[in-house]
């Protein structure tokens, strides 16, 4: 019956990814058509589970080629891009934590601060993340937190909306900072570059407030819906644990890293220069096998999510055939309606087009595709709304909440093997739908 299921679930792709093609036959090329439909089945493929979500992700290398959407040569080197060993790093340090069971100590001492219900502990993740995430990688911190997520509860139904909260808090609190996500860094280095006014850190933040405290009030209420009747007893217990002498070692490794990550990002604009993130996350992954330092053995990497590196290379892969094949251009070309749009409406379909994108990319990649479509229209309208229309649509990709592979928050939890992609599709639709509405409101309201 099982079997059948999952046959029955790659024939529905088949045939979306057919129907899509078909569709998009008369407004595209031929090539940007077959682009379309196989981003469409590979979307299905992720959704409905029919296949491995690490065999969907390496379809592309097949695929792509196999209809001549790119070339071999052009597809492999996406899955190997250098944010992929910033993700290995990561995932060793989460490994380790979770070996000597350090996140049994930071969860007590962070939910100590909050209510012992359902809800107060999903805002205690959320905020957490959100406010850790505005000074430091979406990234890191999603993948420091997850072993805490992942250890609140074994009822499965709370342990898949805790790691939600972390990672849209994540996601939510990192636009809060210009150096919190690297969409945010995209824009501005395009303003730059583009002789635009560019934000200083401070009127960034203030006008990123108002909205990331509209969603963290509002994020944490909506993944605690249906769970009036879920116990939380023994989650939570008030006495902080005593650390032993590795998960002291170990605290102190995590402290350094954070010092190092909070210093490096200053140390450019005080010392003209930075050191690579990425570098350093694996460095410090790397630490946890060294002798009388580390903690972990070759055996432990079994543990390793490879299926996400495999997903994040699909993201990529899929932002080169929408830039190689111009199909970004033609999308640009066919939404030049946008431009005589009120200005409420505008935000808003652009927040839409540009969330509802990401899904299936990683925001980085669409980032990098969205700012030179829409700064086309920006062009020609008064500058202050300008920035905001390039604004909003570069917080937009980060506001992403359904599949995987929009945001890395969303990829790192979904490596826990916990969530289902369908659920996490479902509750991410309607944060999607929020958080689009409220950027749209906070960008015509508050940013003009």
């Amino acid at each position: 019956m099982q079997l059948f299921t999952e046959f029955k679930a790659i024939i529905v792709a088949l045939l979306i990814g057919v129907l899509f093609t078909t569709l998009s036959w008369f407004f595209f090329t031929p090539v940007q058509a077959l682009l379309i439909g196989l981003v469409a089945l590979l979307v299905t493929l992720w959704t409905n589970e029919a296949l491995p979500l690490g065999v969907v992700s390496l379809l592309p290398i097949l695929l792509f080629p196999m209809f001549g959407v790119l070339e071999l040569n052009e597809v492999t080197p996406n899955y190997s891009k250098s944010i992929i060993f910033l993700f290995l790093g990561g995932f060793m340090l989460a490994i380790a934590i979770e070996k000597v069971k350090l996140h049994l100590y930071f969860s007590s001492k962070l939910l100590s601060y909050f209510p012992n219900t359902a809800l107060g502990i999903l805002y205690a993740l959320a905020i957490t993340s959100a406010l850790l995430s505005s000074i430091l990688s979406n990234t890191t911190i999603t993948l420091m937190l997850m072993p805490v997520a992942l250890y609140l509860s074994d009822n499965i139904k709370l342990k898949i909306r805790f790691l939600l909260a972390t990672a849209y808090g994540a996601s939510v609190g990192g636009i809060l900072t210009p150096i919190g996500t690297a969409p945010n860094l995209i824009l501005l280095g395009f303003l730059e570059e583009n002789h635009l006014p560019v934000l200083a850190f401070g009127e960034w933040v203030y006008k990123m407030l108002p909205l990331v405290a509209i969603m963290l009030i509002i994020i944490p209420w909506l993944l605690s819906l249906g769970l009036k009747d879920e116990s939380v007893e023994g989650i939570a217990d008030n006495k902080i644990p005593t650390l032993d002498k590795h998960q002291k070692r170990l605290y102190i490794i995590i402290g350094l890293l954070a010092l190092v990550l909070i210093g490096n990002t200053f140390s450019k604009q005080i010392l003209g220069f930075s050191l690579d993130e990425k570098m350093l996350l694996l460095g410090f992954g790397l630490l946890m096998f060294f002798p009388k330092l580390g903690f972990l053995t070759w055996e432990d990497t079994r543990n390793m999510p490879y299926e996400i590196i495999m997903l994040f290379g699909a993201g990529f892969s899929i932002a080169t055939a929408f830039s190689t094949t111009g199909l970004a251009a033609d999308i640009a070309t066919k939404l030049s309606f946008i431009a005589d749009m009120p200005l409420f409406w505008m935000f808003l379909l652009v927040a839409f087009f540009v969330a509802f994108s990401t899904e299936v990319t990683s925001n980085t990649a669409l980032t990098s595709i969205a700012i030179p479509i829409f700064y086309e229209f920006a062009k020609d309208m008064p500058t202050e709304q300008g920035t905001v229309l390039l604004m909003t649509a570069t917080v937009a990709a980060s506001y992403a909440f359904m599949l995987p592979i929009a945001t890395p928050p969303n990829a790192i939890v979904m490596s826990s093997r916990v969530i289902p992609i369908a659920q996490m599709a479902k509750v991410g639709f309607k944060a999607n739908l929020i958080g689009i509405f409220i950027l749209a409101c906070v960008a015509y309201f508050l940013w003009l």
